[in-house]
């Protein structure tokens, strides 16, 4: 294999590996964020237990009062702390599914089960960075090998088609 091959094989490489190491690294700036959600929704829900408790309510039955008002900017409010408590657990749940799964499926569970609000807001502040962790330094020889060992074998190929049989003239008497 001509050695430029190899040369283009190995820098796509490295880059292939930097890109994937970004994954378990968005993966962790994403728990971050989904922790100060959480931290947030739980100040919200706490102010509003508090107020609550002073009206001798409790948080379910000052939400329904609230939905129940016949003022649309109350029964509003009532609506949107029931989305926040409701939110609330459903970050929970997944904050702590994503801290028992394994390195690469906190990658994949974030993927799939995702907040999709905290998942922009990491996008949009994300900083690449080459995590040092198990998980980035796998990632990143995974996709260092995928596209050094990709680019090898497409090249190989590509070889393979230029070549043509070779017939031998046979010469005739």
């Amino acid at each position: 294999m001509p050695r430029v091959v190899r040369i283009i094989a190995f820098g796509l490489g490295i880059f292939g590996g930097i890109v994937a190491s970004q994954g378990p690294e968005y993966s962790q700036q994403y728990r971050q964020r989904l922790g100060g959600a959480i931290d947030e929704l739980q100040r919200v829900i706490a102010r509003f237990d508090a107020d609550a408790s002073v009206n001798n309510e409790t948080q379910g039955t000052a939400i329904a009062r609230l939905r129940s008002s016949p003022d649309d900017l109350i029964s509003r409010q009532g609506v949107a702390m029931q989305a926040n408590v409701e939110r609330l657990g459903r970050l929970q749940t997944h904050r702590e599914a994503m801290m028992q799964a394994g390195p690469f499926a906190r990658v994949a569970l974030m993927l799939r089960d995702g907040d999709q609000d905290v998942m922009e807001a990491a996008y949009h502040d994300f900083e690449p960075a080459m995590p040092v962790t198990e998980e980035g330094l796998l990632s990143t020889a995974i996709g260092f090998i995928m596209v050094w060992g990709g680019v090898l074998l497409l090249a190989g190929f590509l070889r393979s088609l230029r070549r043509r049989p070779r017939t031998r003239d046979v010469a005739r008497a």
